[in-house]
């Protein structure tokens, strides 16, 4: 086996691998990955045993830091139901070993939750351990198992009442700019913080994944109330934002959203995954939030993050 950096040439075996894989997303693809080339070093590497293509490893550098990945929510190793256990374990220390030759000091590897996968991937879990790897964070999101789902808590189902009363109703619409101000206005607000993608941005990966990146809103009349921008991967939609005016949550906006798109719109999916209530690794878990998923009846799914010193 042997180890190659990635460039423009492996552009199609790259994207072709991700999407055959059993643990890939889009979110792997290089037309997604590359959208922030600007702010992360790529050192994403392809494994091959000849002519054919084992693995992949979405990564970028900092100094003598690898993260798989820095500007992803997830990362890891991406394999097929062809990768063995075995041969997951020759490839990750075949990796540590050429980080080692190339002068990294530490791999910093963020593991694909296991809801994302279509086939059970977790030898890299195994090889993590064996590598003596260290358990640096885990951040909690909170995910809806679509089948055999838990009943809303009856606040939230007495919220989407109210909103029907309201008259509200929720439209998919490629028009993001009135729902980017409202998230704006609530994080500036709230946190003294940006969206990750600006505006421009989340419309250029709409743009390249039209089916992938979806938006919806709960509006009155011409008016946005709230809205959500989901990530569809084919196994899990997954909130990637969400946000409401005051007037819109004081309406039920966001519960009559999450009703439509949760009940309808994405119950074929395996999962409905609401994003992360924690902060600093982990350590930081926003209660308040995670009490307000949980009561669409999703629970805890761990987001982990290890660092091997090489």
């Amino acid at each position: 086996m042997e180890i190659h950096r990635y460039t423009t040439a492996y552009h199609r075996d790259w994207n072709d691998f991700v999407n055959e894989s059993s643990n890939g997303t889009f979110l792997f693809l290089r037309e997604y990955m590359e959208y922030h080339a600007d702010r992360f070093s790529d050192y994403s590497l392809l494994v091959y045993e000849g002519n054919k293509l084992l693995a992949l490893l979405p990564a970028n550098r900092q100094g003598d830091v690898l993260y798989s990945h820095a500007g992803l929510t997830y990362g890891g190793l991406v394999v097929t139901t062809r990768n063995t256990t075995v041969q997951v374990l020759e490839i990750m220390q075949l990796i540590a070993d050429f980080l080692r030759k190339e002068r990294f000091v530490k791999w910093v590897y963020k593991c694909v939750p296991h809801i994302y996968h279509r086939y059970p991937s977790e030898a890299d879990c195994y090889a993590l351990f064996r590598l003596d790897a260290r358990w640096v964070g885990c951040n909690i999101s909170s995910a809806v198992q679509q089948e055999g789902a838990l009943r809303f808590r009856a606040d939230r189902r007495s919220r989407i009442k109210k909103a029907e009363q309201a008259g509200l109703q929720v439209v998919e619409t490629t028009d993001f700019a009135p729902f980017w101000a409202i998230l704006e206005a609530n994080l500036q607000e709230r946190f003294h913080v940006k969206p990750v993608h600006s505006l421009a941005e989340i419309e250029l990966l709409h743009g390249r994944f039209p089916d992938r990146i979806r938006h919806f809103v709960t509006m009155r009349g011409d008016e946005v109330l709230a809205g959500s921008v989901i990530y569809d991967t084919g196994v899990v939609a997954h909130a990637q934002y969400t946000s409401a005016s005051h007037e819109g949550k004081s309406l039920g906006a966001l519960d009559l959203l999450y009703g439509k798109i949760i009940g309808e719109v994405f119950a074929h999916r395996k999962w409905f995954d609401f994003g992360q209530s924690t902060e600093d690794m982990g350590h930081y878990l926003n209660e308040g939030l995670i009490t307000q998923k949980e009561g669409f009846g999703c629970r805890a799914v761990a987001y982990n993050i290890y660092e091997i010193n090489l």
